[in-house]
């Protein structure tokens, strides 16, 4: 008994046929097509049970994917359907070559493993779209073109692609409109899935994958975005996505679909003969209703009957039956196709190897990139309000002080060390942690090297982060009284400058080794609060078994500088008995503080290798967290 809306199914069919033919398929021109198969793909992982503080935990192999098998073709649309929890994603993820772990099981490509040349050949379009806010969608395009198309295609074509994909999933509207994000009006959620998938679409791949791509959608947004995937299918891709409860409208759209439980394969086959299939072994439909409800109510284990009342099944029995009755059709499927192309691919493996671009074009790609998005960060107007409004306090506080008030100067000065170690630490602190996503995004790609992104955020980062204090200097200097003099203004300048830099070194180190934003603020604030204390200025009679703390302190070398920047050796102040030595005064004789110029040398030459080795930790923690190029 299958009760199904024909005449609705037979309306929908109509409908992507005419707008099939409306839409060309230049894209895929020249492109080899490709057959994927997964035979018998096993899963597992292993769990530790047991409290934080027991010794002998349990560990325990918990295994997602139970042999799941199946094949797709060039011009088809494979649906992964299934509860949460069924193993949908680490199915895609698994397929998309993105999976690490113990994965067994055959997934061939055209009958070939997957490599680098197949995962430059691959789009990835994750649920979640990670894109940067502030780029509009031509620019989002335009960069991507940049960085993933080969050299062998002039700049000029690259941006004719990315403006031809715009055109082709209907984004021109909305083409100079930002991306946006939850925190910032941008573009609908449609075309920013649109914009998603219009990533990938840039290196023609043949195939393509998309994880929930109607996720969070109205229907008549998520059939848009399911007919454009049906056309791209159409011009010769070979297409999977998950999705998790569509509407009858998208599931007569699929060509195949994969019904997945706890695991297990319930159905895989052409998505219009699945209601046949289950009540040919028992489990038709006693009403009218969507056929993807009726699949997801089987995997979830319950059926229900003509008085709409839901009883629960045997899902062990369910899941073992149809594993026999589909094990002689799947081997069948897996035998009976032609691995087309799988020459060309080998022939072709070696060009692939190499990166779509230079080192040199990647930099500075995404020195613009980095710029474009981060000004807007870094010249906020809170931040800019924030340093002009402390700036001027200061200035007010210790405002034509001079020498005679030496203690207040000092106190300034050790006042800049803090205050510029503390900004722009925790500035810095946030850059990796929120960048992980798109960074593992870009990297699975093959988009670029990790040293080019690396060195474009550090470069990008400089003029950047480093006018605020120049701001912030200009205003205090000379209301403070400060020596008016150019040279010392310039050497307490770049003492200042000098003192951001390794502040935002240690930030880059503690973000990228912690990558966790809470973590890492903690970390960083007892860190500086140590360095703070080791300084000199606060505690001068520090005992010898914790004095060697200030020769790691930014804070006690930044301090040298500033004093070294003010006053010079053989220098006088006025004191009680006339005229006294600067050298001699207490908080900076007993802090260990020297104004002689090997001395300064020394202070300068320690912040430059603390600068350099914090970005090359922060560097190698990248390394380390599973962004590699493989």
């Amino acid at each position: 008994m299958i009760k199904v809306d024909m005449d609705h199914r037979q309306e929908i069919t109509d409908d992507i046929e005419s707008h099939t033919q409306q839409i060309p398929h230049t894209l895929h021109k020249g492109k080899r097509q490709l057959i994927l198969k997964f035979d018998d793909v096993v899963y597992k992982i292993k769990t530790k049970k047991g409290g934080l503080f027991v010794k002998n935990k349990e560990v325990e192999e918990k295994v997602i994917l139970k042999g799941v098998t199946g094949v797709v073709e060039p011009g088809e649309m494979l649906a992964m359907l299934g509860p949460s929890g069924s193993g949908k994603t680490t199915l895609l993820t698994a397929l998309g070559g993105r999976l690490g772990g113990k994965l067994n099981g055959s997934i061939t490509y055209n009958g070939e493993a997957f490599s680098n040349a197949m995962k430059r050949n691959t789009g990835f379009v994750t649920q979640d779209d990670v894109l940067y806010p502030h780029l509009t969608v031509t620019e989002t395009l335009v960069f991507t073109a940049l960085l993933r198309l080969p050299n062998s295609v002039t700049k000029e074509e690259k941006v004719q692609k990315a403006k031809a994909v715009i055109d082709q999933l209907g984004l021109t509207k909305c083409k100079d409109s930002i991306v946006g994000s939850p925190y910032l009006r941008g573009v609908s959620g449609g075309e920013r899935k649109r914009v998603s998938i219009g990533q990938e679409l840039l290196i023609n791949p043949s195939l393509l994958f998309l994880d929930e791509p109607t996720s969070g959608l109205d229907s008549t947004t998520a059939q848009r975005i399911v007919s454009t995937l049906w056309d791209l299918a159409s011009g010769g891709r070979t297409i999977v996505m998950t999705i998790h409860q569509p509407s009858s409208r998208l599931y007569y759209q699929f060509h195949k679909v994969l019904l997945l439980s706890e695991g297990n394969t319930l159905y895989f086959g052409k998505g219009s003969e699945a209601i046949e299939y289950f009540s040919n072994i028992g489990y038709a439909p006693a009403l009218t209703m969507n056929p993807a409800d009726f699949l997801l109510d089987l995997a979830n284990g319950i059926y229900t009957d003509e008085h709409n009342v839901d009883h629960d099944i045997d899902r062990p029995n369910l899941i073992s039956l149809c594993k026999r009755n589909n094990a002689a059709q799947f081997k069948s499927a897996l035998q009976g196709i032609n691995d087309s192309g799988k020459s060309q691919s080998r022939s072709k493996e070696k060009d692939s190897e190499k990166w779509p671009t230079s080192w040199s074009q990647q930099f500075f790609v995404l020195l613009r990139r980095d710029i474009k998005e981060r000004k807007h960060e870094s010249f906020s107007g809170l931040r800019v309000g924030q340093i002009l409004v402390v700036a001027i306090i200061a200035g007010l506080l210790w405002f034509k002080s001079d020498i005679s008030h030496l203690q207040d100067q000092i106190g300034l000065l050790f006042f800049m060390v803090g205050f510029w170690g503390f900004f722009p630490l925790f500035q810095a602190i946030f850059t990796f942690p929120q960048e992980l996503m798109m960074l593992q995004k870009e990297r699975s790609s093959g988009m670029y090297r990790l040293s080019s992104y690396f060195m474009s955020r550090v470069v990008a980062d400089l003029p950047m982060e480093l006018i605020l204090p120049i701001i912030f200097i200009f205003i205090t200097y000379w209301m403070a009284g400060l020596k008016a003099n150019g040279i010392n203004f310039l050497y307490t300048l770049l003492s200042l400058l000098l003192n951001v830099l390794v502040s935002q070194g240690l930030g880059l180190a503690l973000g990228a080794g912690v990558m966790d934003q809470k973590a890492a603020t903690t970390l960083g604030s007892v860190i500086m609060l140590s360095f703070m204390l080791a300084g000199g200025f606060y505690v001068q009679h520090v005992p010898k078994f914790i004095s060697w703390v200030k020769y790691i302190s930014i804070g006690y070398y930044t301090y040298q500088l500033f004093i070294g920047s003010q006053y010079s050796y053989g220098e006088t102040y006025p004191c009680p008995s006339g005229q006294c030595q600067i050298a001699e005064f207490p908080s900076i004789k007993q802090a260990g503080i020297h104004l002689h110029l090997n001395d300064q040398l020394m202070a300068a030459a320690a912040l430059v290798i603390m600068a350099i080795g914090y970005r090359l930790i922060a560097y190698i923690a990248l390394m380390r967290i599973g962004v590699r190029k493989n």
